[in-house]
């Protein structure tokens, strides 16, 4: 037997400090946008484009890897990734230009993107007792690395400029490369076989995303309706290439056979619009319209984000006596009653008030989260979870995208309260939607996963 298994603890420690890289970039850089817009002259819509494409590419990349763990080994692979992220943070503190960063940026997204499947793989390999505390261990790593990654990047920004919170990488790198190397299980022959990834499809899936996003970007200019017919064109032969490959980038039939897993997925978009509207928003009018420092943005920050982590656990409870739906319908509840407190919020509001409302959010995100979740695995079939989780991970990241193209809208040329008005609007209409598909949910009172 070895030291892995006899000490899985120290498996979980190593796969998490790399886990966490991924969530602690996504939401370190809420914070740096309006640093980067200013350094580099940029519109608001512009610097969105390091939101997008950084979860366009773990979108792309997350499956990817995934595959390619089966075939070369979780360890090897886990190492890869690693080394990415130390490449890219390197590099992104001296890009010339704006197009550079981007870059930098996918490559990182591309990198962390490695390590959580790799890293899922080798504890269902390794670990088969309490294989579901582990689990929950991994998600804490990633959930209060999101939580507090607008804060850390307040911090570093307030002390160091937009460069430390790429350098900030580097002490969870190098101690998840030391450990990696001695604690985690040796990989055996590598299995290549490229026709298991759909790259048509994924190339398809490409396009379809960036044409969607330019056509949704020149609603604020001259429309580009070119861009709206390479994007239908593009989805319709995704569509049809998805039929064809053995395991598909996205298996369109799956969605079609099982419903209510289907409704999970454009639930949980939904949650994500909202939430990394505001996640990736506030920053930005806190500094820009209210004239806050990174230091002081950092901290407001933290009351949407840790008050999701302190409910988790409570809603996690729940869900354990009561199924997923009840929680769900108090994060659909208090998500509809915290964007309309948002609709106070202007220029010369009080901190304290801020804090509040956001809380509330932070609430909402905290039963959502955690909800979503164990619904995933209460709909899903056994012999496709693996494949339920990847389609889940997929729609967080929709769902952030097309929050970047909101705020790229609405606040591209006027950071103030009437236009963050607007996009309160839009999330509370989004928010109803949620409670319409909370209400419809079957309920269940025992999740399968658990």
């Amino acid at each position: 037997m070895s030291e892995t298994i006899r000490k899985p603890w120290l498996l979980v420690v190593t796969i998490g400090l790399g886990t966490l890289l991924n969530p602690l970039n996504s939401s370190m850089i809420s914070v740096a946008l309006t640093r980067l817009q200013h350094e580099f002259d940029l519109t608001f819509a512009s610097v969105s484009w390091l939101i997008s494409t950084f979860y366009l590419a773990s979108a792309v990349g997350q499956p990817i890897m995934g595959k390619l763990s089966d075939m070369f080994g979780p360890k090897r692979m886990f190492l890869a990734g690693l080394i990415i992220i130390c490449l890219a943070s390197i590099l992104a503190p001296f890009s010339p230009n704006f197009g550079w960063l981007i870059v930098f940026r996918m490559l990182q997204a591309i990198g962390s993107s490695t390590l959580f499947p790799s890293g899922m793989l080798m504890i269902r390999q390794s670990i088969s007792k309490n294989r579901a505390r582990a689990l929950s261990i991994l998600s804490i790593f990633s959930s209060t690395s999101a939580a507090f990654g607008p804060s850390i990047g307040g911090f570093l920004i307030n002390f160091g400029d937009w460069p430390a919170i790429f350098f900030i990488n580097f002490p969870f790198i190098i101690a998840s490369f030391i450990s990696a190397i001695f604690i985690l299980p040796r990989d055996g022959r590598v299995k290549l076989d490229l026709r298991r990834i759909d790259f048509i499809g994924i190339i398809l899936f490409i396009i379809s995303i960036v044409m969607i996003l330019l056509f949704l970007l020149s609603f604020e200019g001259p429309i580009h309706w070119w861009t709206l017919a390479v994007a239908v064109i593009s989805s319709l032969l995704f569509y049809f290439q998805e039929k064809r490959p053995k395991e598909p980038f996205i298996d369109f039939k799956a969605l079609k056979t099982n419903i209510n897993l289907s409704f999970v997925y454009l639930q949980f978009i939904c949650i994500n619009l909202i939430f990394y509207s505001i996640f990736f928003g506030m920053p930005s009018f806190l500094q820009q319209a209210q004239h806050f420092s990174e230091k002081s943005t950092g901290v407001i920050m933290l009351s949407i984000a840790g008050f999701g982590v302190i409910i988790a656990p409570f809603a996690g409870r729940w869900i354990d006596k009561k199924g997923s739906k009840p929680p769900l319908l108090v994060g659909a509840l208090t998500v509809i009653i915290g964007t309309i407190l948002l609709l106070t919020i202007h220029v010369a509001s009080p901190v304290w008030w801020m804090f509040l409302v956001l809380s509330i959010l932070g609430i909402s995100n905290g039963f959502n989260n955690i909800g979503m979740q164990t619904a995933l695995y209460a709909f899903a079939r056994p012999e496709e979870t693996g494949s339920a989780s990847g389609l889940f991970q997929t729609s967080r990241y929709i769902g952030t995208i097309l929050s970047s193209v909101l705020l790229a809208l609405f606040f591209n040329k006027h950071m103030d309260g009437a236009h963050l008005h607007i996009i309160t609007i839009i999330c509370l209409i989004v928010s109803v939607i949620i409670l319409l598909l909370t209400i419809r949910m079957p309920a269940k009172k025992r999740d399968t996963s658990r």
